[in-house]
């Protein structure tokens, strides 16, 4: 059967994303079994206590930067051969913190240097890299500001620096706050698919594993020999990885040693680092991927393994480009199951690639506690289906060379539920992506209608577990939004502001809940007036195919009038919903002409003895009519969709929470304006 071109176009989209997403997925399972076979035999060797440089790149952490440098001058290592750098471009009071700090634990007789560099340029990378032109020990370990390394850490992961060849030693990322709630459990469960599944693969088959910024240690000789720290991408530590690696280099993952770091716990700052990360890979694979394929020295499979890795995040734009075409096919009729007789098998298909084979991933990875973990598994796929907006945003302003700043993740030294965050600095606002969040949410809405009243109810689940997802990360993102200022004790003027604030956000709180239940009703009520009828007359149009009693024929025809006449009332003068570049395939007055000449060919016929080679020739003739007109039907209902009304609605409605959103943007900026005219 022919499609029109939308359509086949649609088509094509929605199958080259599910091949290039099913072959990114399949890649995970294949360094699955490379975790699990590949069994790395990690020696250890005693090298003494050589020469180590502690660095820690700190910005405004004025809730974490103790508790690291407490932690790391806990450590079991001799004082005369640890020099410790605490790299602080903060501008708040953290400064002072820090000072005090460093302060003491130099009476203690600690080598350990408070460095202000006086100005942020290259973000963190640039700290490290300004560390480096200072720094003369063997060896270089970093630890991000949220991060607690235990005291025997040094000795520990030093000593798997056995051969001259290993640059860089990743040590597993442990999580204090794992159990703060869904969102850090979330985070948990995918750090550590990261770490017990990617980098140990990698590791386990010298392909290119990559340093993730922290808890690791490296030669110092290998960040020189790689070139150094460079500031061109978001993830500095990716880069220098990769580079150190192509210069012929080692990289060891140790998943023994654990080292406790702080999940994010808002929301919008989780939405950041993901963003950070997804953006920067894509920087790295524009930077590094021509270098990688050329290199002879390089093998295939680590060239495939560099790609997919540097790559990955294009899966986020691929899903919600699936997310967008699948109703679209299911309007229009599309047949997507595997096997068109077992609809069953495409769930279960959808099932066993995706959760069913992340328990068998779990039980592997946790072994006695892996029932804990599974229930985790829901919450996960809710979060990284509703973060790909998000990481979609990143993907495209990385492939358009858009620059951003380096944004830290900030932390609040949250360990236990108790603990709260709400009230402290740093607090970030939702953004602009959130609209993007609630209209692929809405649209979501639609599309689980859709499902359901073009009879493939089994999309529904997989639909609607993105749906799910974006209305989740669209409603945290704004009931994690606070407007809280640095400092709370400033003059009493500054109350009456944040009354202000807070009245201002409870309202826009209010306006965009009544928009997504206006919009959502909107969608359900021009699905139903607009999509609906084109549903019954296919419907209607499948009965008359089947059919070869007159009487019945007629009965069908009659309710498509009734159904046609619905539908043409809500079509502009031309009747036909391809208002640009329209069809005569499309045209509901030559519909409307063909149904109206099944009527008199079925009245024809109902005279004529069944039995009759004059009958059988007028079914098979309206059969084929019908057919026909059923095809039609399926060309026009894409684009009823996308009607001149549609449109002007959707204008409207995104325009309201545009409104919503410039509103809270400008009180924002006036608290913020406030803050600095007093000093703050």
């Amino acid at each position: 059967m022919a499609l029109n071109p939308f359509t086949q176009f649609v088509f094509d989209l929605f199958i080259i994303s599910a091949i290039i997403i099913t072959a990114y997925t399949c890649n995970f399972y294949y360094l699955t079994y490379l975790s699990v076979k590949r069994k790395a035999i990690l020696s250890t060797n005693e090298i003494g206590t050589p020469t180590i440089t502690i660095q820690l790149p700190i910005y405004n952490e004025k809730y974490v930067a103790k508790r690291l440098v407490d932690a790391v001058c806990a450590m079991d290592y001799p004082k005369e051969k640890m020099m410790i750098m605490v790299l602080d471009d903060s501008d708040d009071d953290t400064v002072e913190l820090l000072f005090d700090v460093v302060a003491k634990y130099k009476k203690e007789g600690f080598q350990i240097e408070h460095i202000r560099r006086g100005t942020r340029k290259g973000y963190k990378a640039g700290a490290l890299k300004y560390a480096m032109t200072i720094t003369d020990t063997e060896f270089v370990a970093i630890f991000d500001a949220d991060f607690i390394p235990p005291n025997w850490f040094l000795k520990k992961a030093m000593s798997h620096f056995v051969k001259p060849d290993i640059g860089l030693v990743q040590c597993r990322w442990g999580h204090v706050n794992e159990n703060y709630s869904a969102i850090t459990q979330a985070q948990a469960l995918s750090l550590d698919f990261h770490f017990l599944i990617e980098q140990k693969a990698k590791s386990n088959s010298n392909l290119f594993m990559n340093f993730n910024g922290t808890a690791g240690i490296w030669r110092s000789d290998c960040i020189a020999d790689a070139g150094g720290w460079h500031t061109a991408t978001l993830v500095e530590d990716l880069d220098l990885s990769y580079r150190a690696q192509m210069k012929g280099w080692k990289c060891l993952f140790l998943p023994d040693i654990v080292v406790d770091a702080e999940l994010p716990v808002q929301m919008n700052a989780a939405k950041r680092q993901q963003f950070r990360w997804a953006k920067g890979s894509i920087q790295c694979a524009i930077k590094l991927l021509a270098d990688i394929a050329l290199k002879r020295k390089i093998s295939v499979e680590a060239k495939i393994q560099a790609f997919v890795q540097l790559t990955r995040h294009i899966v986020y734009p691929l899903m919600l480009i699936q997310f967008l075409t699948l109703p679209v096919l299911l309007a229009a009729d599309m047949n997507l199951y595997l096997v068109s007789f077992v609809p069953a098998l495409t769930i279960a298909t959808y099932l066993a690639m995706g959760p069913g084979a992340y328990i068998m991933i779990i039980q592997s990875m946790y072994q006695k506690s892996w029932k804990s973990k599974v229930k985790i598994l829901p919450a996960l796929l809710v979060y990284n289906a509703g973060m790909s907006v998000n990481n979609s945003v990143a993907v495209f302003d990385a492939i358009f060379g858009k620059k951003n700043e380096f944004l830290r993740t900030p932390k609040y030294g949250i360990i236990n539920k108790k603990d709260d965050w709400r009230d402290k600095s740093y607090n970030l606002p939702f953004t602009k992506t959130t609209l993007l969040e609630i209209f692929f949410g809405v649209y979501g809405l639609m599309g689980i209608l859709i499902s359901i009243f073009s009879n493939n109810p089994i999309f529904a689940p997989i639909i609607g577990l993105q749906t799910v997802g974006f209305f989740y990360i669209s409603y945290m993102s704004l009931s994690h939004t606070r407007f809280k200022r640095i400092k709370s004790d400033i003059i009493p003027v500054l109350t009456k502001s944040e009354k202000m604030a807070k009245r201002t956000y409870q309202l826009s709180m209010i306006g965009v809940l009544a928009i997504i239940i206006f919009g959502g009703f909107m969608a359900i009520n021009g699905y139903h007036s607009d999509i609906y009828p084109l549903d019954r007359m296919r419907g209607n149009l499948d009965g008359i195919i089947g059919s070869s009693d007159p009487v019945e024929i007629k009965n069908h025809l009659n309710a498509i009038k009734q159904d046609l006449a619905i539908v043409m009332e809500k079509l502009p003068e031309s009747k036909n919903p391809v208002w640009i570049f329209p069809t005569e395939s499309t045209n509901f007055l030559r519909i409307e002409r063909d149904v109206n000449q099944l009527q008199v060919n079925a009245e024809t016929i109902s005279s004529v003895p069944k039995d009759s080679a004059a009958f059988q020739t007028g079914i098979s003739n309206i059969g084929e009519r019908s057919l026909s007109l059923r095809q039609n039907i399926m060309d026009a209902t894409p684009y009823m969709f996308v009607s001149v009304s549609n449109i002007i609605f959707s204008t409207m409605w995104i325009a309201a929470i545009l409104g919503i959103f410039t509103a809270l943007k400008r009180r924002r900026d006036q608290l913020t304006k406030f803050d600095e005219t007093a000093g703050v």
